[in-house]
């Protein structure tokens, strides 16, 4: 529980976002051009690297994902905790940085702990939007709640967004996507997708955007349901295009939404205590047997989810046996379970 002092501070920083954001609104749709034409980051040693796709960046493979950040959604950090979670994330050799506007604060929160390292991240955030006409706007709003003048990737978001549109209308706010591109604003272009497979096939078939982010775990989990088998063939039929045509490919969802990671012995009650807190591990673990899977994006509540997703990525990534036999145990319970069951079926 947060104290008075924590609310206060909150707000301040929440309305502080707020009034960049709408002052980027008021700039006559105006975008300042200040993507620079190549960066290096240091990448470090602390974690592997694989290159993300035709953007040409090496980046450690861990990703940090900004939808663990809002207190609404489970962190139980103050303000300042979760700046100095972000800070430390970055401090480990976190390099990849992914949040949306529908994040609650975490755009804001991002672009305070890395304000002073911007150029030695990877900056990437989501407009959510149906229409194209809305994109600029949606797009002004990011960089004033982030504090940049540019962004590394920005992509069309899974939903609200791909799930909501057809494929014509994504390829429409993607083309105002490319008009920020070409005035520098941002450096790439891509789409994320938690299942309807089938419109993110036709996206990447287009061959027109850098890279993608793509639900790839054990679990065959979406936004808010568990998919069926066709989905799970559409779905890797994504990775092999996309690999194909050499695009960056991210992964989402390799901790099936928490459900093998903080919240598994909420899912499944009595499971091994141990064997919880294997879980994890043995997920990522999953998910790396894929080398077409450039990077791994994370959500990361506290340091010590940080530090074991670390130790797991720098250790030896061999998915096991043992592995194999835990998730399949714990999965079947979960799926089981009356938290899964009331997912809706696609």
């Amino acid at each position: 529980m947060n104290g008075p002092n924590d609310e206060l501070g909150r707000r301040e920083f929440l309305k502080r976002a707020a009034q960049a954001a709408a002052a980027g609104a008021v700039s006559a749709g105006v975008v300042s051009a200040g993507s620079p034409n190549e960066k290096n980051i240091d990448a470090g040693d602390a974690i592997p690297t694989r290159m993300l796709g035709k953007t040409g960046m090496k980046l450690p493979i861990l990703g940090f994902g900004g939808a663990a950040l809002p207190q609404v959604w489970g962190n139980p950090l103050s303000l300042e905790g979760r700046v100095k979670l972000v800070r430390y994330a970055y401090d480990r050799g976190v390099r990849y940085y992914d949040t949306a506007g529908n994040y609650g604060e975490s755009q804001a929160l991002l672009g305070e702990a890395l304000k002073d390292v911007r150029d030695k991240v990877f900056l990437t955030s989501k407009v959510e939007v149906t229409r194209a006409g809305k994109t600029r706007q949606a797009f002004e709003k990011v960089l004033g709640e982030m504090k940049t003048d540019y962004l590394d990737a920005i992509l069309v978001h899974g939903t609200p967004g791909l799930e909501q549109m057809t494929v014509a209308e994504a390829m429409k706010v993607r083309g105002e996507l490319v008009k920020l591109r070409d005035e520098g604003a941002v450096r790439f272009i891509g789409f994320s997708a938690h299942s309807y497979f089938d419109k993110a096939l036709a996206l990447i078939e287009s061959d027109g955007f850098d890279l993608c982010m793509l639900s790839y775990g054990y679990i065959p989990r979406g936004h808010n349901q568990i998919w069926t088998a066709r989905m799970t063939e559409l779905r890797n039929a994504c990775v092999a295009k996309a690999h194909e045509l050499g695009m960056g490919i991210v992964a989402m969802k390799v901790i099936g939404g928490g459900v093998l990671g903080a919240w598994s012995g909420h899912v499944v009650p009595g499971f091994d205590k141990k064997r919880l807190k294997q879980l994890p591990a043995a997920a990522i673990r999953y998910v790396l047997q894929d080398e077409r899977i450039h990077l791994l994006t994370i959500g990361m509540r506290l340091k010590k989810e940080v530090d074991a997703n670390i130790e797991t990525l720098s250790g030896d990534a061999t998915y096991t046996l043992d592995d194999r036999a835990l998730l399949a145990e714990f999965c079947a319970k979960a799926l089981d379970s009356d938290t899964i069951k009331r997912m809706r079926i696609d």
